[in-house]
């Protein structure tokens, strides 16, 4: 079947014409069922979009523009967007964005930034307080995560050594901090 043949099918199909409709259908239909089920990929979803694709044809041919362009590119852009359609009214629909105003945000607020700061600072006063060496241990054990063994290791003395650096360390911090 022609271009021509289909456009004078869909022509007939705008006036009612219910034999142009069926052949129009016999005609057409496989080409548009395989669109719709490329995107839908569900046999029975593509056979009842079909159906639905055909009712649109139905009751818009008095909208087909004839032109020299192919009557087919029509019919396939009816069938392609309403399986897209139907592929979008399947998503779950989005949350209410009034909904997000109940989700807590888990960043500390101004005020709890400003306290930590303050804390901050007064604990790098304090480690300035302690020997370099003593505030080194302090920083790798527990701001880097260092094992006793590496900072042992690192500062030259004997591990049970180091707990009590850390140990002592930890203590003297207390103490200023409590000021």
């Amino acid at each position: 079947m022609t271009p021509q043949d289909i456009t004078k099918l869909i022509v007939r199909t705008s006036m009612k014409d219910r034999a142009a409709f069926d052949l129009l259908y016999r005609q057409t239909s496989a080409k548009l069922f395989g669109v719709c089920l490329r995107v839908l990929n569900d046999r029975g979803d593509a056979e009842e979009a079909l159906q639905e694709v055909f009712v649109k044809i139905w009751t818009k041919a008095d909208r087909f523009a004839v032109s020299d362009l192919s009557p087919i590119s029509w019919l396939v852009a009816i069938a392609r967007n309403h399986a897209i359609d139907r592929v979008r009214a399947r998503r779950k629909p989005a949350a209410d964005i009034d909904a997000a105003l109940d989700v807590a945000d888990p960043a500390p607020g101004p005020e709890a930034m400003v306290v930590a700061g303050d804390e901050s600072e007064r604990i790098h006063h304090c480690l300035e307080e302690l020997e370099k060496d003593r505030a080194a241990a302090v920083r790798g054990a527990y701001l880097k995560g260092e094992s006793y063994a590496e900072l042992a290791e690192r500062h030259g003395v004997p591990l049970n050594t180091m707990r009590t650096w850390l140990r002592r360390s930890l203590m003297k911090l207390r103490e200023c901090l409590e000021r």
